[in-house]
């Protein structure tokens, strides 16, 4: 008995330690995709309170975070057929590379004074351009670098989890201390550590892999939306996503940040930004638990819970209870996020998997910066509060239409 209990006790030791996962290479991708998400989340707070101070206001702001959105949304179809064909170590350290000197000339910009309002966008623009080149090698190297995949990512999701809630905070902390100029330019080092350490990479070529076939850029773009437009489903859930973006995610990020920054504080809005991280990672351990039959009916009846984000600014409620309504949003966008994923990866086959993938995700974002940039205008005519409760009502009305369409509804989960 006591024999038995040993070699369970060595197998557990075993299984957690995991030597095999922790290789130089996976610890190199780890903490390049660490840090780049470390900026990634540090650099919305800064950028806001970097617009207000420079007196471009809530209109400013909107423009700045559309900037930076944009280019992500309109070059990933790009970013992912390039991956593929130039490299996607290459293509990622470039990325890091841009997004390293666009960040240093921005935050020397505002050190020396005032930048126009071109200039901070110009700049935030080649940021969300360089993320379009470097998201597709995530899904691309991963598996190169790890025997067990499924370990990996998993490790990889919870990097993501845990940056989303220390980048707002740690960022609102530094606006506390330290100037906005002073927090873009730490957050460029984050690109230059994930950028040194993609260089030292030995397993993977900084070339492309081999490709099977001569098929041209645009015959594999055209292949990618083949599959995309085949699928009722998916195309659906982008286009109501599309609507959702544009009345409700757009103007909620740019109205409710500005509000709380101007009304709360930067520290503020840090830390409640980190509630929001803190929802999601709540949001991800429940998705792992809850495997409905119909993912896409069960994630969409969650996206009710994102209402109380803009619902709680427009109520003009105290700062915890306002942590506390985003942080119960961001449970229900990500339990949505986790579903929709699963349903994408296990019904898309693994060969168009990148492309299809892309597409999604650019259609996923492409209104998200028209709504940013317009909600600071209409707030000027229609008022804050009205822009708030309207975003909050399009994700009532984004819930009820996600269920009205039955290969929405009734997609199935795919068991293994």
């Amino acid at each position: 008995m006591a024999g038995s209990d040993m070699a369970r006790d060595l197998q557990v030791k075993e299984t957690s330690s995991d030597p095999s996962l922790w290789t130089v290479d996976f610890r190199l991708f780890f903490t390049a995709r660490t840090t780049s998400l470390l900026g990634d989340a540090m650099l919305p707070v800064a950028i806001t309170a970097a617009v207000i101070r420079a007196g471009y206001g809530v209109s400013g702001v909107g423009y700045a975070l559309a900037a930076l959105v944009a280019p992500f949304a309109a070059l990933i179809i790009f970013g992912g057929v390039m991956s593929d064909r130039f490299g996607a170590r290459r293509l990622m350290v470039v990325s890091d590379t841009a997004r390293l000197c666009s960040q240093v000339v921005l935050a020397l910009l505002f050190l020396l004074g005032t930048p126009r309002l071109w200039q901070i966008l110009v700049l935030l623009a080649l940021v969300g351009a360089g993320s379009a080149l470097f998201q597709p090698g995530v899904a691309s190297i991963t598996p190169r670098i790890a025997q067990d995949v499924q370990k990996a990512n998993g490790t990889l999701r919870i990097s993501e989890s845990v940056t989303a809630v220390i980048g707002p905070s740690l960022a609102g902390l530094l606006l506390a201390v330290s100037s906005p100029a002073t927090v873009v330019a730490l957050d460029a080092l984050t690109y230059g550590v994930s950028g040194a350490c993609l260089l030292l990479l030995r397993s993977v070529p900084m070339g492309p892999a081999a490709r099977d076939g001569n098929s041209s850029f645009r015959a594999d773009l055209v292949e990618g939306w083949r599959e995309f437009r085949a699928r009722t489903w998916l195309w659906s859930v982008i286009v109501v996503f599309m609507l959702w973006q544009l009345a409700g995610a757009g103007p909620t990020m740019t109205l409710g940040n500005s509000t709380l920054v101007t009304n709360y504080g930067a520290s503020t809005f840090g830390l409640v930004m980190s509630s929001l991280g803190a929802g999601s990672v709540l949001g991800g351990i429940v998705a792992i638990r809850l495997r409905p039959r119909h993912p896409l009916r069960a994630g969409a009846l969650s996206m009710i819970l994102w209402a109380f984000m803009p619902l709680g600014v427009a109520l003009g409620l105290p700062a915890p209870l306002i942590a506390a309504c985003y942080g119960v949003s961001g449970v229900g966008m990500a339990f949505w996020i986790v579903m929709f994923h699963t349903s994408v990866q296990t019904h898309i086959p693994q060969d168009v998997l990148g492309r299809v993938h892309a597409y999604d995700a650019a259609g996923s974002l492409v209104m998200k910066p028209v709504g940013q940039a317009v909600a600071g205008p209409l707030a000027v005519v229609t008022g804050t509060v009205p822009l708030l409760c309207l975003s909050a009502s399009t994700a009532l009305v984004a819930c009820a239409l996600l269920l009205t369409i039955p290969a929405v509804r009734g997609l199935k989960r795919v068991e293994g």
